[in-house]
């Protein structure tokens, strides 16, 4: 089966990017110190800093390896691929609720650097969903767990 491609902004690339380089030059070595400071004390049969620092160590090569397949199987997308006509990964889209009239400004992106706290959501969340490949002046319906709620899209920019 082939690898899942994962579409990523020139922004979402730079932070994969760091966060690889981070954990390769910084967090493993500051593990491999934990473990080397820990069997020092002796029997590690019943030591807890010793399964403490293994335990990270497993997470942090866990995270190397997740990351370094992301990588490989990153799409970027490029500033010039993103339309502003039509919703698109990479879009800035500003989304009016029909009911209520609060107004909310989301950037579309891959699964792999969505955050909803700094209002970047997924192309596969139920919003990006609703909203991709659609215009401007267009309404979309959004189930969500409390119903459907309507959205009108006012704006859609880089």
């Amino acid at each position: 089966m082939a690898d899942k491609e994962i579409i990523l902004t020139q922004e979402g690339l730079k932070k994969l990017e760091e966060e690889l380089e981070n954990l390769k030059s910084v967090k493993r070595r500051e593990v491999a110190e934990r473990i080397k400071v820990a069997i020092g004390y002796g029997d590690i049969s019943e030591n807890s800093e010793y399964e403490d620092a293994k335990n990270e160590q497993a997470f942090i090569e866990g995270r190397i390896i997740t990351l370094e397949k992301m990588l490989r199987n990153a799409r970027i997308i490029n500033n010039d691929e993103i339309d502003i006509d039509t919703v698109s990964i990479g879009s800035i889209v500003t989304v009016e609720d029909v009911e209520y009239g609060d107004t909310m400004e989301y950037a579309i992106v891959g699964t792999a650097e969505s955050d909803p706290l700094k209002n970047k959501i997924s192309n596969e969340s139920p919003v990006g969903k609703a909203i991709l490949g659609k215009k401007k002046g267009t309404i979309v319906e959004v189930n969500v767990p409390a119903g459907i709620i309507q959205y009108k899209i006012v704006d859609i920019k880089k």
